[in-house]
């Protein structure tokens, strides 16, 4: 099942999308879901979405929300995929490498990524992202998929010359920038994509293709990823893993390609949808 998060009038809300409609929960169950319980009756969402009718679905709006309530951590995984290692020259990793962004960072489907005027390399990194379901504290990796709610797309916008240029690296300033976690436009629930190890992950600037490689290609597959952030941190409901980026990013081509005001990036994975911000000064 797909899951969208919008506003509608002064209240959050939730859908059931199919294609370019959606059926809101309020017209499904007479106690929809709010961002506080979520996850706890996903199960109760999943169910009452198989009896959504047609002739109640409405568009889905332009803009939407991220599809979760603003989890208490972002985590994401650096040089993750084999073929984006090769591109920029560094060794593969033998254990994930990890940072966070702030929730501040997090905007939705249609919301502007903002270029802040002081950094002149913002790059684009399209990634999939794993939603965590239920609290996780030491799972082993055979178990770990049973701790996802579900998947979405997840941008990863980084300032480079903040990332790398600064005093030691500053990943996580150039990494939380506000705008610089777009997420969407849609959860889907785990139930749909069983296997997340073959996704197709694409990234677009206007038309043209950036970026394109499958989760196949992942270095840390998704079960030891959570089994392994695990082992650190309690992982909890509402917590998102930013998995990775393909190869193409802007940094690693010659010459490099920075985004600009103007750009509307597109991250699709084809099981999930498209998500899409449009650049702005």
């Amino acid at each position: 099942m797909k899951i969208c998060r919008y506003t509608a009038g002064d209240q959050i809300a939730y859908a059931t999308v199919s294609g370019d409609s959606m059926v809101p929960l309020a017209d499904l169950m007479s106690d929809p879901p709010t961002d506080g319980d979520l996850f706890s009756r996903l199960g109760e969402v999943v169910e009452a979405a198989k009896s959504a009718s047609p002739t109640k679905a409405i568009p889905v709006p332009t803009k939407l929300l991220p599809p979760v309530p603003p989890p208490e951590k972002i985590i994401c995984i650096g040089l993750n995929y084999l073929d984006h290692a090769i591109e920029t020259g560094a060794e593969p990793p033998t254990e994930p490498i990890v940072f966070s962004k702030f929730n501040t960072a997090l905007v939705g489907h249609g919301d502007a990524i903002e270029l802040p005027p002081i950094s002149s390399e913002v790059d684009y990194e399209a990634e999939l992202v794993v939603v965590i379901g239920k609290v996780a504290r030491r799972v082993s990796v055979d178990s770990a998929l049973s701790y996802v709610a579900g998947y979405t797309c997840g941008h990863d916008v980084s300032a480079r010359d903040w990332q790398k240029g600064r005093p030691g690296g500053q990943w996580l300033l150039g990494k939380s920038f506000d705008t610089f976690a777009p997420l969407g436009p849609v959860l889907v629930t785990a139930d749909e994509i069983t296997d997340p190890s073959n996704l197709t992950v694409r990234m677009y600037l206007g038309d043209e293709k950036v970026q394109e490689s499958t989760t196949q290609q992942l270095i840390f597959s998704i079960p030891q990823l959570i089994a392994h952030l695990s082992e650190i941190m309690t992982l909890k409901p509402g917590d998102l893993i930013y998995t990775g980026t393909p190869p193409g990013v802007g940094a690693a081509r010659k010459p490099p390609r920075f985004l600009q005001s103007g750009d509307v990036c597109t991250v699709e994975v084809p099981e999930i949808g498209r998500l899409t911000n449009r650049c702005v000064s």
